[in-house]
């Protein structure tokens, strides 16, 4: 599998992770209904979710990682 597609992988999974739960939640606590609680889920989903991108360098293409709990850019393996 390329990088490309693992970073297209994992930042589908790391929406998830975040998406599903929050929307569970929504529907649980609030007082939202209809469009605003997936828009909602959406929103907060993509500012808590990390971000994965493939980057070609010199060393060959590699993963790198942010994220708004981790400081800085780390490499991915």
């Amino acid at each position: 599998m390329s990088k490309r597609t693992k970073s297209f992988v994992y930042n589908l999974i790391g929406f998830a992770l975040f998406f599903i739960p929050l929307q569970a939640l929504l529907i649980r606590f609030s007082n939202l209904s209809g469009i605003w609680v997936p828009m909602t889920a959406f929103v907060i989903g993509t500012i808590l979710a990390p971000k994965f991108q493939a980057v070609r360098t010199k060393d060959g293409e590699k993963l790198f990682m942010k994220w708004l709990f981790i400081k800085g850019v780390k490499e991915v393996n």
